[in-house]
């Protein structure tokens, strides 16, 4: 069976529509149709039920779910081995939010490297959505994210925390309130938590979706924000950032997250070098 009617299947499952599955696997929607029927002709049963609204799964389309998740999955192990250099033995594809690379993640790399030389590594960055995906489609290994999705078939785990700590090019300022404040939005429970602490805080200038950003901006320009201490801590021993005692701390949590089922013993001595790597650059926090 052509691996594509699987893909194609399971991206109507997850997205519940024929259109938005066309618009994510770039393939127009006349092709998704066409897919789904070729798969529907291959079983002899219907998987879905369309309606103005999108579709859902038959009893059938149901049941064929998790045998559409495993061949996926199984394909594209194949695919990643049978492309391995001679000189290793197992390939690890890992990705994660563009925040967390930032030291975390490289200094991981270079553990596996000096520490697992049989592994070779395959490294993609890309948002909490995209990555969740490529997890469960067996694209990715390894994810490591600040927003899992706790789905059946994986496993979820807390790896460190991350402390967003107010830093600001001058040691006087006072916080969220004066001019220069970049509000750096870390996601729904960072903002309702920044909210309780600020209350009445009128609406930044400069709002930003990206950390990094907004460091390299008040490097360049001079103000204040939010940001992990396990990447400003370099800049604060230089004395060019300063960490405002006075404001409150927010804590992210960070998680990795991979297929449930794995019995690669490389793949597990990785994860647990992921573990010390985090909770090295986090700070050394406990989990809570």
């Amino acid at each position: 069976m052509d691996i594509n009617l699987a893909r194609t299947f399971l991206a109507i499952c997850e997205l519940g529509n024929f259109v938005k599955a066309s618009e994510r696997l770039y393939v127009t929607q006349s092709t998704v149709s066409t897919r789904v029927k070729l798969l529907e002709d291959l079983l002899g049963q219907a998987l879905f039920v369309r309606t103005k609204a999108g579709a859902t799964l038959t009893a059938a389309g149901a049941q064929f779910r998790p045998f559409a998740e495993k061949m996926v999955q199984t394909w594209e192990q194949a695919r990643h081995n049978v492309g391995l250099p001679v000189e290793f033995s197992s390939l690890l594809t890992v990705g994660a939010e563009f925040t967390l690379w930032e030291r975390l993640l490289v200094s991981w790399i270079s553990w596996v490297r000096e520490d697992l030389p049989e592994v070779a590594l395959r490294a993609e960055v890309g948002t909490a959505d995209s990555l969740m995906i490529q997890v469960t489609e067996g694209l990715l290994d390894l994810a490591v994210t600040y927003t899992p999705q706790h789905r059946s078939g994986l496993v979820v785990e807390k790896l460190a925390q991350d402390s967003l700590v107010l830093v600001s090019t001058d040691p006087k300022t006072q916080g969220p309130r004066e001019p220069g404040y970049v509000f750096v939005d870390w996601g729904a429970e960072f903002r309702m938590e920044h909210l309780d602490a600020f209350p009445d805080l009128p609406a930044p200038a400069l709002a930003v979706t990206y950390g990094p950003l907004a460091q390299q901006h008040i490097l360049r320009a001079g103000g204040s924000a939010y940001l992990p201490l396990r990447v400003v801590r370099p800049r604060l021993d230089e004395g060019v950032l300063h960490l405002i005692d006075s404001a409150p701390v927010f804590r992210r949590p960070i998680f990795a997250v991979h297929l449930d089922g794995v019995d690669n013993p490389l793949f597990h001595a990785a994860v647990e070098g992921l573990r010390q790597a985090a909770r090295q650059e986090a700070g050394g926090e406990e989990l809570v």
